[in-house]
């Protein structure tokens, strides 16, 4: 089977254009002259002179849209190495020893570690076309849905007991296998139906500023149009009473129309007052904008020759005007590039003060080894622990030679089992059923019987094994909130431990603690059951297995936590000094500990010790009420204002902060401080607060994130910026703007924002002869707004780096004012249009031809092109090209144009008008 994943098909495409096109009010608008323009005796200009321009710009809007379509293509299917796979499938069998194989999901998450997947065992047999030809039965399976890590389904073989199928068994369309010579697999989703498929879905629709306000001007032009069409009726009226009707060069034979029919004469006469060319100029400026977006050097990150990348040019002059920035610490202000710096085993902090980090790093604590080596109390804690991060996970290991390269789903998992080997216990081997350790030379085997694979909602993993000696133990690591939940009254040093972990959330490191339970045979067995159940159910499957697990992993033995450093990227500190002084509040919203997040905080000259704190940590609603108002009483007269205060909020209190008789005040004491940190938040809440700042407050908002769980504010956010970086490219493919490094947030922002803020448009007016109007704002008029859109700088982009205030005129508003530009512009336009109506022409009734009213065109085209110029701060061969170049196509065309007639018979009364240049 195939799927399509083009947007247009060769019969959809006229009428889901057209759609498009004309759902835009200019566009509509002109559809509606040019059907005006066909109705006999009504237009003075002409059948063509709208259709030709409307044409012009549909056919360039049309091209745009073919080149920006994207193609690509997908019940037993047969793949082998290095192939992209064409369709989700379960995967049936496999070359390789127990029906495994390896896949790399980079097309799908970015992440570049491979994954491991393996057949049933009801399946593993069947490689080749007689057995194939054997198997009868179906899969029941979920709807298509867009979660590439979550799978559930049944498998119904004639004659055998139903079997789960779950992630672990299931090949993604755009996952390449590797390391395999060959798999089949059962086809379950097709084309759209597939997961990669199910995710390409359209970004939320989100409408610059420019966008709104010129939609806002166009309106009004149009009504300004209505009310100039019903004026020049009247002036019609009155002049036919002053001169009578009988005028030969004003086409009068005497005859008299309705109100309606004039009406819509003027509205013909007078249509070019709303320019045709504007928003298809300012869609090509946005184009090419992007286009410099996409090719910036200084936004080239070396490390993994990644450019920034524009996802849609409809917001390029918002990242001009910026006034909240949220952000997102994990992988967004660190370089999600973890190392195992410190741990606590058995109440004993070991990495204080002689820890080295080693090359590969892991940590080497000489201490740590005596302990071990040594007949010290804390020896088999140690061996258990460093076992525990041995083989609790799901990271697989790639041989060359003698060289172990790990491939790991998240960083952490790396780093733990990166560290541990630099003590001497190396995870060596890995198969779908059991996984092997290096004890300081000595090999142990451990049974892998169940994965309770990790979640957000979960914040652990687990694994139920079957040790060398013969036991059933559950080895369990995860977030000290829900291990703390589960141990046993018989537990150690619990408080110890807490200490420990308080004083790594300081240095802001992450944490994780680490525990472990011995099961019954008989014990197991029941949970078995219930576990298989849960498994095999297609309603609420996930939500059936986080209960079962909840029932299994309790009474833990606490054994002691890790602690991992996640490095600053380059430049963090800098960079968020900098956007401060450009007057932009920086938010950051992260689902780690307070204590780290306020560490990272300080690291990253967000927080200063000068700045008084405002922390707001409580338990109810009435707690988080009174803390809000007393904070926002003592802030008194300051409140709204910008202080050089930072708020301190975790998830649970705001939670309650949200609540609606109290959101107003928590919004107006954040919005009063400079800076603020929220912790401990899921994804929604991160959505929510972004959410809360874009309704209330008349600023522009960005949102910046490298992972899944920042999605939400990316796409509630007016800007979403997303970071290709270690957690996949979910965040990436949800953006408006990828980049690689959080510190080009300056170039974006201060340089190409600046500067994009700087687009303009002009408007034509009515010049008599048809095709001159008709081609005014498409061809004589276009080139100045064009440049002017693409090239224009208000000052170099070292003064910009330089001096970061001078992007708070952007931010205001004040480059693209439109109450400025109204009063400027209001005389000089309705001058130029009135003046075709109102001059007073001397006529030569014996020769009955008009006296050069069309010089009057060469006077507007110059003014409108002299004006670009005024407008221009930063004039280079472009913006020259542009102006002048302009003023000499119309000349030229001009003087071609006059001879013409009668050869061409095209515009007789264009005959002999260029003697009057002389």
């Amino acid at each position: 089977s195939e799927g399509d994943t083009t947007k247009y098909s060769v019969w959809s495409f006229f009428p889901r254009y057209l759609y498009l096109q004309f759902s835009k009010g200019a566009n509509a608008f002109f559809l509606f002259i040019t059907i005006l323009q066909q109705i006999p005796d009504v237009s003075p200009t002409g059948k063509y002179t709208t259709l030709l321009p409307l044409m012009i710009i549909l056919t360039i809007s049309g091209l745009k849209e073919i080149v920006e379509d994207y193609v690509s293509v997908g019940d037993i299917v047969k793949a082998s190495n290095g192939q992209f796979l064409p369709a989700d499938m379960v995967l049936i069998s496999s070359s390789e020893p127990e029906a495994t194989c390896y896949i790399a999901t980079s097309n799908l998450d970015g992440e570049t570690n491979l994954k491991i997947r393996q057949a049933l065992l009801e399946t593993a047999e069947m490689q080749t076309e007689k057995h194939l030809s054997s198997l009868s039965g179906k899969i029941e399976c979920e709807g298509p849905n867009r979660h590439f890590d979550t799978f559930t389904g049944t498998l119904y073989l004639n004659g055998k007991s139903p079997v789960a199928v779950g992630p672990g068994q299931v090949l993604l369309r755009g996952t390449q296998l590797k390391n395999t010579q060959w798999v089949l697999g059962i086809v379950i989703y097709t084309g759209s139906e597939t997961k990669l498929l199910q995710n390409s879905i359209k970004s939320p629709l989100k409408r610059s500023t420019v966008e709104k306000v010129t939609n806002g001007q166009v309106l009004r032009l149009f009504l300004l149009l209505l009310a100039m069409s019903l004026v020049s009726y009247v002036g019609a009226i009155l002049w036919k009473e002053g001169h009578g009707g009988n005028i030969w060069y004003m086409g009068m034979k005497g005859n008299s129309h309705g109100l309606g029919f004039d009406i819509l004469v003027f509205i013909i006469l007078y249509h070019n007052f709303i320019p045709i060319s504007l928003l298809v100029t300012l869609e090509i400026v946005k184009y090419v904008q992007a286009l410099f977006i996409n090719w910036d050097e200084e936004m080239h990150y070396e490390g993994n020759d990644v450019y920034a990348m524009a996802r849609t040019s409809n917001l390029n002059e918002e990242l001009g005007q910026v006034k909240y920035l949220f952000s997102d610490k994990t992988g967004t202000l660190t370089c999600n590039i973890m190392t195992l710096k410190k741990c606590t085993i058995a109440g004993i902090m070991y990495g204080v003060s002689s820890s080295v980090i080693t090359e590969s790093g892991g940590l080497s604590d000489p201490t740590l080894l005596q302990n071990f080596e040594s007949d010290h109390p804390t020896k088999d804690y140690i061996k258990e622990f460093l076992t525990l991060l041995c083989v609790c996970h799901t990271v697989v290991p790639e041989r060359d030679g003698n060289k172990i390269t790990y491939q790991a789903s998240s960083p952490d998992e790396a780093a733990l089992v990166k560290g541990v080997k630099t003590l001497g216990f190396v995870f060596t081997t890995r198969t779908p059923s059991s996984v092997t350790i290096d004890v300081m030379g000595q090999n142990f085997t451990f049974e892998i019987l169940n994965i309770l694979e990790f979640s957000s909602n979960r914040r652990r993993m687990s694994v139920i094994v079957r040790t060398p000696t013969g036991k059933l133990r559950l080895y369990c690591k995860g977030a000290d909130t829900v291990i703390y939940k589960r141990l046993s009254d018989d537990s150690l040093f619990v408080n110890e431990t807490l200490t420990h972990l308080e004083c790594f959330a300081k240095e802001g490191l992450r944490t994780l603690c680490i525990a472990y339970t011995d099961l019954t045979e008989k014990e197991y067995q029941q949970w078995l059951i219930e576990y298989k159940k849960a498994s095999t159910v297609i309603q609420d499957r996930m939500q059936n297995l986080e209960e079962c697990y909840d029932n299994i992993e309790k009474k833990f033995l606490l054994l002691g936590a890790t602690a991992i450093e996640d490095h600053l990227q380059a430049r963090v500190p800098e960079t968020i000094t900098t956007l401060l002084e450009a007057n932009i509040k920086i938010w950051v919203l992260t689902g780690d500990k307070q204590e780290t997040a306020i560490n990272i905080a300080y690291s990253c000259k967000l927080l200063s010790t000068q700045m008084p704190c405002i922390q707001l940590n409580s338990k109810s609603l009435e707690a988080t009420q009174q803390a809000i108002n007393q904070n926002c009483q003592d802030l008194g007269i300051l409140l709204g204002k910008e202080n050089d205060l930072a708020l301190i909020i975790d998830g649970e209190t705001l939670k309650y902060a949200f609540h609606p008789e109290i959101k107003r005040s928590f919004l107006n004491l954040a919005l009063s401080c400079r800076a603020v940190l929220c912790c401990r938040l899921s994804p929604l809440q991160k959505a929510e607060i972004v959410d809360l700042v874009k309704r209330h407050v008349r600023a522009i908002t960005l949102a910046i994130g490298d992972g899944a769980n920042d999605v939400g504010m990316i796409q509630t956010a007016h800007v979403g910026v997303g970071i290709s970086g270690t957690e996949g490219m979910q965040a990436t493919n949800s953006s408006d703007y990828a980049i690689a490094q959080f510190s080009f947030l300056l170039q974006m922002l201060l340089v190409v924002g600046l500067w994009f803020a700087f687009v303009n448009g002009f408007s034509g007016q009515i010049i008599f002869e048809r095709w001159c109007i008709g081609l005014y704002n498409v061809i004589f008029t276009s080139l100045p707004p064009l440049t002017l859109g693409i090239f224009e700088q208000c000052c170099s982009q070292k003064s910009l780096l330089r001096y970061p205030q001078l992007y708070r005129i952007s931010q205001a508003g004040e480059i693209f004012n439109t109450k400025v530009n109204r009063i400027f512009n209001a005389g000089f336009h309705l001058r130029r249009q009135w003046a075709d109506v109102g001059s007073n022409g001397n006529v030569d009734t014996s020769s009955q031809s008009i006296s050069p009213f069309h010089l009057f065109a060469q006077y507007v085209v110059v003014t409108v092109c002299l004006k670009a110029g005024l407008e221009t701060l930063s004039w280079n061969k472009f913006n020259h090209l542009a102006i002048w170049g302009s003023i000499i196509i119309w000349l030229v065309f001009f003087a071609v144009y006059c001879f013409l007639w009668p050869t061409i018979p095209i515009a007789p009364e264009m005959t002999g008008q260029v003697s009057f240049i002389n």
